[in-house]
């Protein structure tokens, strides 16, 4: 009895940790890190869910965007996103083209929205170009 006791109880903890391992690969928050070590771009982004924020790493700079949802002539979309730098100090390296491209992955995904850029990014995108 006692026996069977401890197998269905080693089960029990070899299925835990599988499944925390499972869990752990596929952590979005996981998967953000690798790719600013890597300085790649990669968004984690839940588009049925508006009050989830976007959070995405490019070039190893993590941005953070804030969905609003409003009326378009359709239906009800996400029509502003406010996107800002975690750490400021990782903007170092970012160029205006870059923020295009980030503006254009954003436009795919919500083709109504108007991006906005916060400080102090907001200065790199106002600043008439020389």
């Amino acid at each position: 009895m006692v026996v069977l006791l401890f197998r269905v109880l080693i089960l029990i903890a070899f299925i835990m940790v599988i499944y925390t391992l499972v869990q752990y690969f596929r952590n979005p928050d996981r998967k953000l890190q690798i790719a600013k070590a890597a300085n790649t771009f990669y968004m984690v982004d839940d588009q049925n869910n508006s009050k989830k924020n976007i959070q995405f790493v490019y070039k190893g700079c993590h941005f953070e965007g804030e969905k609003y949802i409003g009326a378009t002539e359709e239906a009800f979309e996400v029509v502003d996103v406010h996107i800002f730098a975690r750490d400021q100090h990782e903007l170092e390296g970012i160029t205006r083209d870059d923020l295009y491209f980030i503006e254009q992955e954003i436009l795919m995904r919500y083709p109504y929205a108007a991006v906005t850029w916060k400080y102090p990014i907001s200065k790199l995108i106002l600043t008439p170009i020389e």
